[in-house]
C-alpha cells in the first residue's frame, strides 16, 4: 500500500461554506485528477473512501460537498435540499464548478486531465459539467441517469459511464430510456450498466438511518460498480510515471 495524504478544504458554492475531503498518492510530481460526487445524503465517510482508494491508485482525487457541511440522514430534509437542486441545472453546475476549481488548482493535479465520478446528486453534478462543455477526460455515474436541458448534452466532450440497479424505482426503464435518447442523440460516448436485481443506491453500504423505500446494498453489484469506475479511469485517465 502506497502512503497517501490527506486534507480537509473549505470552498464556497451555492451560498454555503462547503468542506471537501482532498486525498494525494505518494511522490512529487503530478497526477491525473478525479471529482468524486457525493449521493443526496452528502459527503460521507463512504466517498472519503472512495477518494483515498484512487489516491492509492496515484489519482489526486476530491471527493465534494452537497450541502455546506452537513450530512441529511433524514429522507425529508435530504429531499427538501436536493429536490430543487436537481431542477436547477446552472445550480448543479456552480456545485461542480466550485468543486473543480479546488482540485485543479491543486499543485499535484494536472488540470488538463480530470474526471468526475458521481452518485446520486453528485452524479448529476457530474452530468452536468459535461453538458457545460467543461473538458474533462471521462465522467461516471451511479444511480444518476438525469436528463438534461434539449441540446446541451451535444457539449460533453468526453466518454459517459453509467451504472443502474435494474430494480431501482426511482430511476425506472422510462428514465433510462430517456437518458440513453439523449446520450445517443447527442452523439455521446456512452455506456449503460444495468446491475440485475439491484435497487437505488445499491453502492452505498448500509445506514443507520432512514432511507427512502427502494433503497438498498447489493455487496456484489457495489464491488462490480467500483471495479467499472475504476475500468473508466484506466481506460481514459490513465495514471503514467
Amino acid at each position: 500500500m502506497t502512503t497517501i495524504t490527506t486534507r480537509t478544504v473549505a470552498y464556497p458554492a451555492d451560498n454555503l461554506t462547503m468542506i471537501g475531503h482532498l486525498a494525494l498518492p505518494a511522490g512529487a510530481g503530478r497526477r491525473p485528477a478525479v471529482l468524486i460526487g457525493p449521493e443526496g445524503v452528502g459527503l460521507s465517510d463512504v466517498e472519503r473512501r472512495r477518494a483515498e482508494a484512487l489516491a492509492e491508485l496515484g489519482y489526486v482525487a476530491f471527493a465534494f460537498d452537497l450541502h455546506g457541511g452537513r450530512y441529511l440522514g433524514d429522507p425529508d430534509d435530504m429531499l427538501a435540499r436536493c429536490m430543487p437542486l436537481l431542477a436547477d441545472p446552472d445550480r448543479l453546475r456552480g456545485i461542480g464548478h466550485a468543486a473543480l476549481d479546488v482540485l485543479r488548482a491543486e499543485p499535484r493535479a494536472d488540470p488538463d486531465r480530470t474526471a468526475v465520478v458521481g452518485y446520486g446528486t453528485g452524479g448529476a453534478v457530474a452530468l452536468e459539467l459535461g453538458r457545460d462543455g467543461v473538458d474533462l477526460r471521462a465522467i461516471g455515474t451511479v444511480n444518476a441517469l438525469t436528463t438534461g436541458r434539449p441540446g446541451e448534452a451535444g457539449r460533453i466532450r468526453c466518454p459517459v459511464w453509467a451504472g443502474v440497479g435494474s430494480e431501482d424505482p426511482i430511476m425506472p426503464p422510462a428514465q433510462r430510456d430517456a437518458f440513453t435518447a439523449e446520450m445517443e442523440a447527442a452523439g455521446v460516448d456512452w455506456r449503460l450498466v444495468v446491475y440485475g436485481g439491484a435497487l437505488h443506491a445499491f453502492h452505498h453500504p448500509p445506514v443507520d438511518h432512514t432511507v427512502r423505500p427502494g433503497v438498498g446494498y447489493h455487496v456484489r453489484h457495489a464491488q462490480r460498480a467500483w471495479r467499472d469506475v475504476v475500468a473508466l479511469l484506466a481506460e481514459c485517465l490513465p495514471v503514467t510515471d
